[in-house]
């Protein structure tokens, strides 16, 4: 089976769901907070990874069997989507003034890019590529920076209830 069948659901829900839910939220989560010196670099890799991760689905075929990287794979990659999808519907419902603290977003500032990692992991397992789980690891990594960036910018945005809610949620988990 081609592999880039299993970035259809990532995309479905990536912007389907989150459409489907809040069409106001797709512009707010297209946006990317302003960058400031290696953060750009960071953007470009970010972008390239991305684009590098859809054509190595492309390339490759997921690897079926009886074999733990498949059933481990496939677990993976669900638990992705699910939190994948959790992120979405929780990021289109934030509060008045625009800042998501509540459901997923008590546990992590960024669950969405901790979901499309565990994801992109799942999708690597699946197709067993080394190449693919190399592109997600640059991925993550620049999606680390871009991070950075969007909490300056959420800082700068939202205040003291931004630097609060740092104060109680990790970045991660």
């Amino acid at each position: 089976m081609p592999g880039v069948l299993l970035f259809l659901p990532f995309l479905l829900i990536r912007f389907g769901l989150l459409a489907a839910k809040n069409r106001q939220a797709l512009p707010r989560a297209a946006h990317f907070a302003p960058m400031q010196g290696k953060e750009k670099i960071a953007y470009a890799i970010y972008q390239l990874a991305t684009l590098g991760i859809l054509l190595a689905l492309c390339a490759g075929r997921i690897q079926t069997g009886s074999t733990g990287t498949w059933y481990g794979g496939l677990a993976v990659y669900l638990l992705g989507l699910i939190l994948c999808a959790v992120s979405v519907l929780h990021f289109a419902a934030p509060d008045q003034d625009g800042l998501n603290t509540q459901g997923i977003y008590r546990l992590s500032h960024n669950p969405m890019y901790l979901g499309y990692f565990v994801c992109f992991l799942g999708m690597a397992l699946l197709t067993r590529s080394w190449v693919l789980l190399a592109l997600v690891l640059v991925f993550q990594g620049s999606a680390h920076w871009i991070i950075l960036a969007e909490e300056r910018w959420c800082q700068e945005t939202f205040g003291e209830a931004y630097r609060q809610y740092r104060g109680r949620v990790r970045r991660y988990l």
